[in-house]
């Protein structure tokens, strides 16, 4: 069908085939440039994805740019949410805005998320990001049509490894079960996830015949094949009394020679010398203005930038990190903590490694990098088993193992450790007291520009809701490794650890003491070339107050933001101030959280999460232990009951107002 005016019914552009095949073209060009613009963000994906996408925005569904809200309209629902630049430019190809707009990606306050989000942009029907949802809305917005009496189809784009998401086969054998044939699931077959291709991670095959077994009508087509995808969606629409999939057989990275069938361009960005050369050989270096889009990109980023320094706290110098020439810190992620016990420690044959499709990004891989004997093995049994993107049945089968005596461990993005498999969790591995650790990575806002489907702000409240569970939130890439180790061999039971995805300082050595359940204090003891070298780190339990007038209780990557407060807080004011490292946030230590309430004017607690998952139970503490007596004043950082944002990493944090800047002037606002 033409895009047309809904009003009048006039056509406002109709295309052929030969057209659709150019729009498909200029859309991988914007999609390179749009993503070198960002710097982040998934290229195979979305060039696999333009031809039935230019196909389904341009001539398939029935679609109004001008009014996008239009209630006649086709439903176009994205529910591998990541190949989120396809979807705009679908609509920027329709009409709908400018397609150069989509250089903004994945910035700070861009309505163009890094996975999209239905209200921020009209158009857009769902916000989706965690797989195998989307299919499952498709459902309901069929079922509504029938409700209603609609004559409205529902169109929902699925990747292939989201095929190994159980909801999507509930999805299905509902839209089987009520026959609906207003339904049409679109599978970008390109054979590829993050760690490796399909068949070997966990083979979705044969896929034509599960979907039949469901009732569904299927068709096969070639992906980049025009005049077949145009007849595929032409017979789904012919289909009666069942939904339609139709399997469209792509190459990841279509269009660019050195993307091709390489899974590593699954969520990676193009250079802008790498767009150059991709635009190059679409023959678009002339059409699509790389340069234009870069400087748009660039004004959008530093008006972001000035609203985001207006709201900081100003002190009397920057004491950003490594902007003075003295309190220097190394930066390194906390998740290769994780990464090097398991290398360090596989050994022992009991540890069991369940990889989740992200393996790579949480380093759980470096538990058989350089140790084949451990390396996955396609369907054959080995000590690292590849259960793909399915968090549930890896939370369940982790607890089988772990009922034999083996120690297994799983992680994935700490939003969906923390919450696709929450019952899983609960009910399975913490009621039956099973030994599985749980890593919960990419926690807090510091996973970037991903947004807020990817960044993990509740997974504290989840998972230490939870009875019997061990939470531990290392601050740095040292203590991870230590915690690791710790919960793998000294803690039985269930267990979750939380780190993040962004390089953070390095504030604790081999010789910092880490016990599980035992808090450690650190104090400033004068300004140092090196931070680390600044404070000494001791158990709660040996230290004995100094007068400090502020403690500042936190945890994860808010100890070094903490020690900083503490920096800014003796220059600027000559406060001494005691920090918590709250490593363990479940036990608690009550005696060091009381002892730092007792002795301390003002406790503040800094947590890169919802404000409550750590203050809660702290303030909890306090007022069980002085509730008859003096208490101190109470304060806390972290985020204000907001879900996240596309942005830099660094950049959220002062967004989402949880930098050391706001812990000092939340010091000097209760202290005055």
């Amino acid at each position: 069908m033409p895009l047309i005016d809904s009003k009048t019914g006039r056509v406002r552009r109709e295309y052929d085939v030969k057209g659709l095949v150019e729009a498909a073209r200029l859309m991988r060009g914007y999609d390179l440039a749009a993503l070198a613009c960002a710097g982040s963000g998934h290229a195979g994906g979305t060039l696999s994805a333009m031809d039935f996408t230019a196909a389904l925005y341009l001539k398939v569904a029935n679609l109004d740019p001008a009014d996008p809200d239009w209630s006649g309209r086709d439903r176009i629902i994205w529910s591998t949410g990541h190949k989120a630049p396809a979807l705009y430019l679908g609509l920027a190809m329709a009409g709908a805005f400018p397609p150069e707009q989509v250089a903004t990606l994945r910035r700070l306050g861009s309505p163009f998320q890094g996975h999209p989000h239905w209200l921020k942009i009209r158009g857009v029907e769902a916000s989706t990001g965690s797989l195998g949802q989307g299919l499952s809305i498709g459902v309901g917005t069929a079922l509504a049509a029938r409700l209603d009496r609609r004559p409205y189809r529902t169109y929902v784009i699925n990747g292939d490894g989201e095929m190994q998401e159980g909801q999507i086969w509930e999805a299905a054998m509902a839209a089987g079960h009520y026959g609906l044939d207003n339904l049409v699931s679109i599978v970008d077959k390109n054979g590829l996830q993050i760690d490796g291709r399909v068949r070997d991670v966990m083979d979705i095959d044969p896929l034509v015949d599960k979907f039949r077994a469901f009732n569904w009508h299927v068709v096969v087509c070639d992906g980049h094949e025009m005049e077949e995808i145009v007849g595929a969606f032409d017979e789904a629409s012919r289909m009666k009394g069942r939904p339609t999939a139709i399997i469209a057989k792509t190459v990841k990275g279509k269009g660019v020679d050195f993307m091709e069938n390489v899974a590593g361009w699954h969520g990676k960005a193009p250079s802008p010398e790498e767009a150059r050369k991709g635009l190059a050989q679409l023959g678009l270096q002339e059409t699509v203005n790389l340069d234009g889009m870069t400087a748009l990109a660039g004004t959008w980023q530093k008006e972001a930038d000035a609203r985001i320094e207006t709201r900081m706290p100003k002190f009397g110098k920057d004491y950003w990190w490594n902007r003075q020439p003295v309190m220097k810190v190394d930066m390194d992620p906390t998740r290769m903590g994780y990464g090097r016990a398991l290398e360090e420690r596989g050994s022992d044959e009991r540890i069991v490694c369940l990889g989740c499709d992200i393996s790579g990004s949480i380093t759980i891989s470096k538990f058989y990098e350089g140790h084949p004997e451990r390396a996955p093995k396609g369907k054959e049994v080995s000590r690292f088993l590849s259960l793909g993107i399915a968090e549930q049945n890896a939370t369940s089968v982790a607890a089988g193992l772990a009922k034999e005596g083996k120690i297994p461990t799983f992680g994935t993005y700490g939003v969906f450790a923390s919450g696709r498999n929450l019952d899983q969790f609960r009910t399975t591995v913490a009621y039956g007291r099973f030994n599985v650790l749980v890593a919960g990575a990419h926690g807090g806002v510091s996973v970037g520009p991903d947004g807020a489907t990817h960044q993990a702000l509740e997974d504290i409240t989840n998972m230490a809701g939870i009875p019997g569970v061990t939470v531990v939130v290392p601050c740095d890439a040292v203590e991870t490794r230590k915690a690791t180790d710790a919960l793998l061999f000294q803690v039985e039971g269930p267990k979750y650890l939380r780190f993040a995805r962004e390089a953070t300082p390095v504030v604790s050595t081999a010789e910092t003491p880490f016990i599980v359940g035992k808090a450690n204090v650190l104090r400033m003891r004068g300004v140092k070339e090196r931070m680390i070298d600044a404070f000494e780190t001791v158990l709660a339990e040996r230290y004995r107050g100094e007068g400090e007038r502020v403690a500042i209780v936190a945890c994860g990557p808010m100890v070094p933001e903490a020690m900083r407060a503490a920096w800014i807080l003796k220059e600027e004011r000559g406060w001494e101030t005691r920090i918590v490292n709250l490593h363990t946030v479940k036990p608690l230590d009550e005696a060091a959280l009381a002892a730092a309430a007792r002795e301390c004017e003002a406790v503040i607690v800094a947590e890169e999460h919802q404000i409550g998952g750590v203050a809660f139970p702290v303030a909890a503490v306090i007022l069980r232990h002085l509730g008859g007596g003096k208490t101190p004043r109470f304060g806390t950082i972290g985020v204000k009951d907001r879900f996240g944002e596309s942005g830099a990493p660094w950049e959220l944090v002062k967004e989402f107002e949880v930098a050391a800047e706001h812990i000092a002037a939340k010091a000097i606002e209760l202290l005055g």
